[in-house]
This record gives C-alpha cells, sequence and structure tokens, in this order.
C-alpha cells in the first residue's frame, strides 16, 4: 500500500466534505467529488471558488494557484467515479446503515490496493470495517469543522488496520498541513470523547434549571477561555449530532456521564438541531444563521429587581495570592480597601505583592504612575480582622477548608456591622454550610472570583436559599462596577465552571489509564481540535493536583455518580506528592526554579 494519495475522492459533499475537498485541491492533489444530490455537488464548487477567491484577494495564494485549485476539483453523482482514487473519504450521515452501503459498493469500484477512509466522529470503524471485503485498508480519518482552518486530524485504526494504510494517511496529513494523532477505535475518538461528555453535562445543567443557558455559556468562555460556550457549540454541532454521538458513546461505556440528557431528544423531536434549524438552545435569524435573535428566554436587562445595598467600602481577608488579587480589583475600581491577614507582616507581605503587580501594569502600559499611587493609596494593610468593623462588603479569601472559613464567619459576624454583606470565595464548598456560622445567613453570598483575578473577567454569584434579594443585587451591582461579569450559581458542588470543567479533566486521566492515548495526544487533540487555550494535562498540573483531587471528591460526594469518582492515576500521584508546577513534577516533570 506504498501510495503517495495523489488522487483522492470525497463522498459527501456537505460542510464537512466540501471543506476537505477545499483542503486537498489546494494542496495539489486531484479531488474527485462525489454527491447523489446535484445541489449539493454545485454547492460545494461554488463553496470552492469562492474561499479560494478570497485567499487570493488576501494574497495567501496567487491567481494561478486559484485557477490549478478549480481544476484539480471534478464533481460527480455516481460512485463510478471513484475508481481511480488512491483514497476514498467518505463523509455521508452518521448511520452505519448508509455508511456501510458506500463502502459495499466501493469495494467493487475500487483498486484493490486503494484505502477507504471513514470520516465518522461517532461510529465503530471495526463495525464498518467489517463490513469490507478488505478490512484491512479501512480505517478512519477524522477531520474537524471547519477542515480548511482547524489543524487536527484523529487517524483511527481498527484492530483489522493495515499498518502501512495508517503511515499512507498519516503523511498525508502532515503534508496536508495538519497534526495527525493516531489512535484506536472507541466512539468520540479523543477530542469528541472528552467533548461531549462536557457537552452533554452542560445541557443537562441547563435542563435542570441551575443556570441560564446566557449563563452556563458566558461562564465557560470567561473561566476557561474557551472560544464558544456549550450550548452555543451544540448549537453549532447540530443537536441531533450530537446525540448520536453520546449515544454511541453510552454504548460503549455505559456511563451516566455520556447517556444524552433528555432535553437533546426533545429539540429534536422537535425539529429544534441549532443553527442550521434556526433554532436549538438558541433562536437564530433564520435557518443556518448565526446571529442570536432575543426570545422568549432571553433574560430582562440587569436593574429590575431589587436594588443593592450601598457599598463604599470593602474588606478582603487573606494573604495568598487569590486575597491580594482581589483586593487589587476593588481598590482598581475606586473602593477603599481593608487588607486583612494573621499578623500585620503577612498583611504588609500581600499589600506587598500588590504593589509589584500594579508595578508590572505600569512597565506594560497598561496603568500610569498616578492611577497606581492613587490605587495603592485606597489599600490599608491589617493584621486582625477587627479592621473590618465599617466595611460595607466583607470578602473571604482564605484556604478551601470548611472548619477554617466556618470560624473566620463566626469573627466577621461578631466584627462587621449590621447590614455589610458577607462574602466567601469558595470554589467547592458549600455557601450555606459557610453562612451557618453567623447569626446572619441572609447576608452571606458566595463570590467566585477566578484565578489570577485582575485579568480573569468572570465572577461567580452563589445564592443559597438563605441569601436575602438585596444582598444578591448587591454583588450584581458591585461586579459590573470592578468590570468583572457575574454569572448566577445556585449553591452545590462545583457551581457552574469546575462542575464542568473537572469531570471533564477527569475523564482525560482516564484515557491515559487505560492506555487509548498519551498526554502528549490529548493536550494536542484538545488544543487543536477543541479550541482549548490548554490541554487537560497542562492545565492540571498549573492547577495543582491537589486541588483537583479535593474538588474531583466534592463533585462526587455530591452527585453520588460514579463516572464522577476520582481517577486513581490522580490519587495516585497526589499520595506521591507529585502535584504538578508547584512541586516540579505532576503528569509531566518542570524544572525547578
Amino acid at each position: 500500500m506504498d501510495t503517495p494519495l495523489s488522487t483522492i475522492a470525497v463522498v459527501g459533499l456537505g460542510t464537512m466534505g466540501t471543506g476537505i475537498a477545499e483542503v486537498l485541491a489546494r494542496s495539489g492533489r486531484e479531488v474527485i467529488g462525489i454527491d447523489v444530490d446535484e445541489a449539493a455537488a454545485r454547492r460545494a464548487v461554488a463553496s470552492l471558488e469562492a474561499s479560494t477567491a478570497r485567499a487570493a484577494e488576501r494574497g495567501r495564494i496567487t491567481e494561478e494557484e486559484r485557477r490549478d485549485a478549480l481544476a484539480r476539483f471534478r464533481t460527480f453523482c455516481d460512485l463510478q467515479a471513484a475508481a481511480d482514487a488512491e483514497l476514498v473519504i467518505e463523509v455521508v450521515p452518521e448511520s452505519y446503515e448508509i455508511k456501510q452501503q458506500v463502502f459495499r459498493e466501493l469495494d467493487a469500484i475500487v483498486s484493490p490496493t486503494a484505502i477507504l477512509a471513514t470520516g465518522t466522529n461517532a461510529l465503530s470503524v471495526t463495525r464498518l470495517a467489517a463490513e469490507s471485503q478488505h478490512p484491512e485498508r479501512v480505517l478512519g480519518l477524522h477531520f474537524f469543522n471547519p477542515a480548511p482552518a482547524m489543524k487536527l486530524v484523529e487517524v483511527v485504526s481498527s484492530v483489522l488496520t493495515a499498518p502501512p494504510a495508517v503511515a499512507a494517511v498519516t503523511e498525508l496529513a502532515r503534508k496536508l498541513g495538519k497534526e495527525p494523532v493516531s489512535i484506536g477505535d472507541r466512539p468520540g475518538f479523543v477530542a469528541d470523547g472528552l467533548l461531549f461528555g462536557y457537552l452533554n453535562q452542560a445541557a443537562a445543567m441547563y435542563e435542570a434549571n441551575y443556570a441560564s443557558r446566557e449563563d452556563i455559556d458566558a461562564a465557560m468562555r470567561l473561566g476557561c477561555g474557551l472560544p464558544m460556550g456549550p450550548l452555543a457549540l451544540l448549537d453549532l454541532i447540530g443537536i441531533d449530532t450530537a446525540r448520536t454521538v453520546l449515544e454511541a458513546m453510552y454504548s460503549a461505556s455505559h456511563d451516566r456521564l455520556h447517556a444524552p440528557a433528555p432535553i437533546l431528544g426533545q429539540l429534536g423531536a422537535a425539529g429544534l438541531t441549532g443553527r442550521k434549524a434556526g433554532r436549538g438552545f438558541y433562536t437564530y435569524a433564520g435557518p443556518g444563521s448565526q446571529t442570536v435573535v432575543p426570545d422568549a428566554l432571553t433574560p430582562a436587562p440587569r436593574g429590575e429587581e431589587s436594588a443593592g445595598r450601598t457599598v463604599r467600602s470593602v474588606g478582603v481577608a487573606g494573604s495568598g495570592t487569590m486575597a491580594s488579587g482581589i483586593a487589587e480589583v476593588f481598590a482598581k475600581a475606586g473602593y477603599d480597601v481593608v487588607l486583612a491577614a494573621r499578623g500585620q507582616e503577612k498583611a504588609d507581605l500581600a499589600k506587598g505583592r500588590i504593589a509589584k503587580s500594579l508595578e508590572r501594569s505600569v512597565a506594560k502600559g497598561r496603568l500610569t504612575g498616578e492611577a497606581r499611587d492613587e490605587t495603592l493609596a485606597r489599600i490599608s494593610a491589617a493584621g486582625s480582622l477587627d479592621a473590618f468593623a465599617g466595611v460595607d462588603l466583607a470578602v473571604e479569601a482564605v484556604a478551601e477548608d470548611l472548619a477554617v472559613k466556618q470560624q473566620l464567619f463566626a469573627t466577621l459576624d461578631k466584627v462587621c456591622r449590621p447590614g455589610a454583606v458577607l462574602a466567601t470565595t469558595t470554589s467547592s464548598l458549600p455557601v450555606v454550610a459557610i453562612a451557618r456560622a453567623t447569626g446572619r445567613p441572609e447576608d452571606v453570598v458566595g463570590m467566585h472570583f477566578f484565578n489570577p483575578a485582575p485579568a480573569m473577567k468572570l465572577v461567580e454569584v452563589v445564592r443559597t436559599v438563605l441569601t436575602a434579594d438585596d444582598v444578591h443585587a448587591t454583588l450584581h451591582e458591585v461586579c459590573l462596577k470592578v468590570r468583572k461579569h457575574p454569572v448566577d450559581c445556585g449553591d452545590r458542588a462545583g457551581f457552574i465552571v469546575n462542575a464542568l470543567l473537572f469531570p471533564y479533566l477527569n475523564n482525560a486521566i482516564k484515557m491515559v489509564e487505560e492506555h487509548y492515548a498519551s498526554l502528549d495526544d490529548i493536550d494536542a487533540a484538545m488544543k487543536l481540535g477543541g479550541g482549548y487555550p490548554m490541554g487537560p494535562f497542562e492545565l492540571l498540573d498549573v492547577v495543582g493536583l491537589d486541588v483537583s483531587l479535593a474538588i474531583e471528591k466534592v463533585l462526587h460526594n455530591e452527585f453520588r455518580d460514579p463516572g464522577l469518582a476520582p481517577a486513581p492515576l490522580l490519587e495516585h500521584l497526589v499520595a506521591a506528592g507529585c502535584l504538578g508546577r508547584k512541586t516540579g513534577r505532576g503528569f509531566r516533570e518542570y524544572a525547578r526554579r
């Protein structure tokens, strides 16, 4: 099977098939586009003409290269046109029956040395190969949408696939400027195997009325740096497609996290399949449009609920990185800030950390020297919580330990004036258990900042069943004043971001445990195929494996779902003291500073 793969057929000229055809034609391959629908074939030609015209206008290709690429792309409505192809890539609908029929027909058409590739992202490559007369030449070649832009290509082998076929398409992917990842056959492969579990949980979170669609999407964009929120992404992928992928994943894993959320089936049955239908989780200007328009579920503008309490001064309890960052945020926004720690020396060191942070901002041109001095002047360092006697808002940012926080809030209850709002920055503990340590639980609310607080725009506002309306409104008003984006969460483990993020990270660890893919391949898959700013193992090492394990345990204890149980490998690394970058070793090793 040593073939240059210079003539390639693409069967199915929808969005993905057309994108793959464009990549191949622009790389110098002869491309045979095949679709039973003549209109689809015409649209594919028009799409290639338009995209190459844009590339020529932007100087990415010459006019001659554009003409050559168009000349190399020919379309047909009959599979017989694939007779001379050295590689056939099918991108027909996600159906075993349709794909198997294509492979059976191709067996009688193409040469014995031709490679047959399926573009599936959900179905078993092994099952598809088993129906072929030559299963050794069948493999998976999973491009990501949009194919011309996305760098990742998953090369999927079944137990029947011949190694030379894998080598040939892997080399082709490299020559196309892609990053190939070679993996075995399981539903979802690497990227979608991790991505769709996360999307499913987001759909279930919305279905449970835990948070609005807007807040779920904003939380994951702003809290994790993702290019799209999960519900908007489901609309883009197609809700029917997502359900098909999840069904395939669940049939193989029997993991409840992969069982499609009922809302996916309900929306699909109603024809509300996302952007392509003009409506899914959101409503769009029309079928195929990306413009979201208001509908009955669009939240009313802020400010129509009860007014918040007046906040002029803020107390921040703690001396670590998070406490310093939060104090800096409030001081920059014009609030008088008291930064209190256990002892004056620790408080002074924390203020010194803020001074260094502000100095870096001045050096980068983000802040003037005058603004730096004014910000520092608003911060007073104190060695005791007694300094909070006059503050309007007290924000706790101490160790993530329930007993420690309860003791601190009991002190705040005695020290702070009546009517002061008391906020905890916990990321995983029950806010109501902290509130009950005071005699005024109605004044207590969660205010979960993300690290680093000066840079991250998201704040999760966590309301308990006891939190007063005006306290909730106060947090929204304060967040907007300090230029943060507030999202509302109920008081349950993980809130929005961690409840969606950490099961995804845990599932990535399980992939490594099962020897399905390497750390590097998984990280590459999620960055190149999912648009994530960091791969899961990069992120785990940054967050800290001990912190990650603690959050996983809290989620597992709260929801009692076996799929949320911490991966044994994570527990073993923590037990060995391999906690990530902070110890020089986690999933990877790091140079010690």
